[in-house]
């Protein structure tokens, strides 16, 4: 009887293996097509007449390799008033750099790249950015009780549609967050905007500030255009659940204006920034 139960487990492990087929799922495919890290930013306090844009090419989804870097391309920014034009020369590793850039805010930028017999070229506005007035902690104004979070205070100018890009990132993490705000119901007003690092939901862990964390902080003026191209990266950026965005190819504002469907990855952006940090007390 034990030899005869052997057996039949024998024969089931036998039959099972035996069911097993390798499943091949297609996996859709996209041409390389050209990325373009073009964010021209006047640090207040600066010059800005250090620029640099980057140029790669996109890989396929499950290729290691990171992306391919761009040289050979001809990259040009003209002052659409004046008709000035700024070279950014080609550093041979997919930068493309400039030591004469002169912003103007509130002027019209466009950007002109020449890569592979085919013409790409996007339009932006130089966008101010207000002065922070105040930076202060507090453990009242977040999601979780007893949470150190940081204050910005500034105030919103008077004309209507203002744009935010807020960038923190704590010494010693990989990556910074970016979250959105405009003044849609606030135009004019002062504004206290706080952030806390929020619960991680892969472990349920709170790595909250503590004490003597450093912050570093940026505020960006933006343009509506960017304002709404950043919001989707940032919904996508959260991962893809019940009631959250599903991936999609995002299109920037650079238009391949030979061959329209060979369209570019990327954003060309004109801002001006407010750099700061804050230590925790």
């Amino acid at each position: 009887m034990k030899n005869n139960i052997q057996l039949l487990i024998l024969f089931l492990v036998i039959g099972m293996t035996s069911c097993e087929d390798v499943i091949d799922v297609p996996v859709q495919s996209a041409p390389a097509r050209l990325v373009v890290e073009a964010s021209l930013d006047w640090e207040k306090g600066t010059s800005g007449n250090n620029q640099v844009i980057i140029l790669s090419s996109s890989t396929p989804f499950f290729e290691t390799t990171t992306a391919m870097e761009v040289v050979g391309a001809s990259v040009k920014v003209t002052n659409d008033s004046s008709g000035l034009e700024f070279q950014f020369e080609d550093q041979n590793n997919g930068a493309y750099t400039t030591s004469d850039f002169v912003p103007v805010l509130g002027q019209s930028y466009t950007l002109e790249i020449r890569y592979n017999g085919e013409v790409y070229s996007a339009t932006e506005t130089l966008q101010p950015v207000t002065d922070i007035t105040s930076i202060y902690q507090d453990v009242e104004d977040g999601f979780e009780d007893d949470i150190l979070e940081v204050h910005i205070v500034f105030t919103d100018p008077q004309q209507e549609g203002n744009n935010y890009l807020f960038r923190f990132q704590k010494e010693g993490d990989l990556l910074p967050e970016f979250e959105l705000g405009q003044d849609e119901f606030v135009n004019g007003n002062e504004i206290d905007w706080w952030y806390e690092i929020e619960e991680d939901e892969d472990t349920d862990k709170i790595e909250a500030f503590q004490p003597g964390d450093l912050v570093t902080i940026d505020i960006y003026g933006i343009s509506e255009g960017y304002n709404d191209y950043m919001q989707i990266l940032i919904d996508q950026i959260g991962g893809v659940g019940l009631f959250e965005a599903t991936p999609v190819s995002v299109k920037g504002n650079c238009i391949n204006q030979t061959n329209p469907e060979n369209y570019a990855h990327g954003y060309f952006r004109l801002t001006e920034v407010n750099r700061t940090s804050y230590t925790f007390e």
